[in-house]
């Protein structure tokens, strides 16, 4: 069983690129459903991230060209290295715990019909597949927040992103001193941007998470290998703190948040600060409404006050890490100036 070339000499080639760590099997129905595309990739490219579970046989058997690190080093090398090896006019960057719709494939080829178009991203869909509540949350939070974000992009998405490969080339590709699924992709499309070429966020391209979340992995992954980097990202190139989860609802959230958990501990002193905790709280549920409301939409009441919780502890996490990485930012430049 092969992947064969659906495109004609009118089209752009397409050359989908996936790195994997011991994808077990999520990656074997990722790659499942490339084989049922509707428009088949030109090719598929498999880079092997130091795997231990045969995640390259696996790859090699779906008829995948493959490359193998023996250690890992992290999906922007392996992405980098897929590139390298990439024939196609437009690279299509997908993880290996995901799974493509049908006619996720043909829509990254209509997209780039527009020949303005350098790069795109895409969402995951509103179906995870994992069916905890931890993982139907955060799933469903990330869809929301592209289904509602601006599609003039300037953050580029690993899990479901296309660029074309002159773009990517010209930029550097991805950073490899990030050695672990951070923020790589999201560094690339600031110098994207930075270079004048245009990201569009096309919110009907989606794809199917199947990645299960615990609190601790999710915790580990959202402090320490996306808002610690992005932090340090975002302040030392001076980046606008305006698209995707960085809007001025989600500021304004972390601040109330912060507030409302200042005011509850404090009222064991005041009783009156419990007050000022309580109308924090009614704020926070105003102006997050149309996030609350899109959760009682797609899962029902219960679910939808399970997420409250879950949503308060998030602005709070978030906020702290932000403000650590600030902290430790403006004393290592205080220090350096110092010397």
């Amino acid at each position: 069983m092969s992947f064969s070339s659906g495109s004609g000499s009118q089209h752009s080639s397409i050359s989908v690129i996936i790195p994997v760590h011991n994808g077990g099997e999520s990656f074997r129905r990722c790659l499942d459903s490339l084989r049922q595309s509707s428009r088949q990739p030109d090719e598929v490219i498999v880079v092997a991230d130091g795997d231990t579970d045969g995640s390259w046989e696996v790859a090699k058997a779906f008829g995948a060209k493959v490359f193998r690190y023996d250690a890992a080093g992290g999906p922007a090398r392996a992405r980098n290295r897929g590139a390298a090896m990439a024939q196609g006019d437009i690279l299509f960057f997908v993880d290996a715990d995901v799974t493509v719709s049908r006619d996720t494939v043909l829509s990254v080829e209509a997209a780039f019909k527009d020949d303005t178009l350098a790069a795109l991203i895409g969402s995951y869909d509103d179906q995870p597949g994992a069916t905890n509540f931890l993982s139907q949350y955060k799933n469903l939070f990330h869809h929301y927040t592209h289904q509602v974000s601006s599609e003039q992009a300037s953050t580029f998405w690993g899990a479901c992103g296309a660029i074309r490969a002159e773009a990517f080339e010209a930029v550097g590709g991805f950073d490899e001193r990030y050695l672990k699924p951070c923020i790589e992709d999201i560094e690339l499309g600031y110098r994207l941007r930075q270079a004048g070429y245009t990201i569009r966020l096309c919110k009907h391209i989606q794809v199917k998470h199947l990645k299960r979340w615990q609190p601790i992995s999710l915790l580990r992954a959202e402090i320490f290998y996306r808002a610690l980097p992005w932090t340090e990202l975002i302040l030392s190139q001076r980046q606008p703190m305006n698209d995707l989860n960085l809007d001025r609802t989600n500021r304004l959230s972390v601040v109330l948040s912060f507030i409302a958990l200042g005011c509850l501990a404090g009222g064991w002193l005041n009783p009156w600060l419990w007050i000022v905790a309580a109308a924090n709280m009614v704020g926070l549920l105003v102006i997050n409404q149309r996030v609350y409301r899109f959760f009682w939409h797609k899962r029902g009441p219960l679910f939808a006050l399970r997420v409250i919780p879950w949503h308060w502890f998030y602005f709070i996490y978030g906020g702290g890490a932000f403000a650590y990485g600030l902290a430790t930012y403006r004393f290592r430049r205080l220090s350096a100036h110092a010397q």
